[in-house]
């Protein structure tokens, strides 16, 4: 199998709301061609269902790596999801990375979708590491469920590798012990990525694992200048409120940032009577003055400016420890410019 040019780097693909789903066909064919070397496929209902597009994305494509970043275990039964993981490595030649997250509390109330656990996270990776595997499994009774007898068949014998989206410490150790690549939040600071990182190491180490055996992604937001003022605004201003809308208690905690920003943030008559995502509805006023209430040093937590600069900025969060940077918020159009930058850095090192 063909390996990308540059392995560490990835991307999202379809980031915010695409037009269609139908345009991750021709973002997959720019990736591979500019050399990334993960596409990370998040979920959306209302477009972007992740075994749909993982599927399509196999199809079109020969080098890059497909990741589910993320999906949740609750939402299709175990067997389902083993036989998605398995069937998409098939597909891509042992390209396909299954990827899962806690997801968005709000969320799964509104759904009547139980809430999530980090022992159901574990219980899961561990049972579909055994079906795909080969094992049938009987009378399995844990934090997952109960389930009388599972088995994906004759001859079943595959290593998918699995990927947790981790926030808070628990997920982060979760990842160490549990699970071969884990993604980190984006606008974490670097003290925070730092932190993060040794976690999730030190938590594969506790658990007998070597901890170069555990995969860290940094999730870096990817704003060059090179793109329209406005773009860029919805891109670090619009995705920055919408994580304060719906986590932003979470997220100041974990970079101890000054909660009075957060209240005074949600107290604005404009945020508080938003309705829906700010990074999907805001008109181009409303997110100037959505500006105003976020510090910029909150927003600095990114890769911006020339090309030459975003490739400084992701170079640190290797520096940090990461083991590869999602240049977040962009489609490889966007960021065809960074890469031949990042390429040539890399060459001049090399050389």
């Amino acid at each position: 199998m063909a390996q990308p040019r540059n392995a560490e780097l990835g991307f999202y693909a379809l980031a915010g709301q695409p037009k269609s789903p139908r345009d991750i066909i021709l973002e997959l064919q720019q990736a591979e061609e500019i050399g990334l070397g993960t596409a990370f496929i998040s979920e959306r209902y209302q477009s972007k269902e992740a075994c749909t597009l993982s599927g399509a994305a196999g199809a079109v494509t020969e080098t890059i790596r497909i990741a589910t970043a993320c999906t949740n275990h609750n939402t299709r039964h175990p067997m389902v999801t083993a036989g998605y993981a398995l069937t998409m490595h098939g597909l891509t030649g042992g390209r396909f990375v299954l990827g899962i997250g806690r997801g968005i509390v709000a969320m799964q109330r509104a759904y009547g979708i139980p809430e999530i656990t980090t022992a159901q996270m574990e219980d899961f990776v561990a049972l579909t590491r055994r079906l795909l595997a080969g094992e049938g499994v009987l009378g399995h009774d844990g934090p997952l469920g109960s389930y009388p007898f599972l088995k994906l068949g004759p001859n079943v014998v595959d290593e998918v590798p699995f990927l947790l989206v981790a926030f808070g410490p628990n997920s982060l150790a979760l990842g160490g012990r549990a699970f071969d690549e884990v993604v980190l939040h984006t606008y974490f600071t670097d003290e925070t990525t730092a932190r993060a990182v040794r976690t999730v190491k030190d938590a594969a180490e506790q658990a007998g694992r070597n901890r170069d055996d555990v995969k860290v992604w940094s999730c870096f937001a990817t704003i060059g200048d090179h793109i329209p003022e406005e773009l860029r605004l919805m891109k670090s201003v619009g995705r920055m409120a919408t994580y304060l809308q719906g986590y932003g208690d979470l997220l100041v905690r974990t970079n101890g940032w000054d909660t009075g920003v957060l209240e005074r943030f949600r107290a604005d008559e404009m945020v508080s009577g938003f309705q829906g995502g700010i990074d999907v509805h805001a008109t181009p006023e409303q997110l100037e003055h959505i500006a105003t209430l976020i510090p910029d040093e909150w927003l600095a937590n990114s890769a911006t400016g020339t090309p030459e600069q975003c490739v400084d900025a992701v170079l640190g969060q290797l520096g940090l420890g990461c083991d590869g940077v999602i240049l977040h918020g962009a489609t490889p159009s966007e960021l065809s410019p960074i890469v031949d930058a990042y390429r040539a850095r890399r060459a001049t090192a090399d050389a």
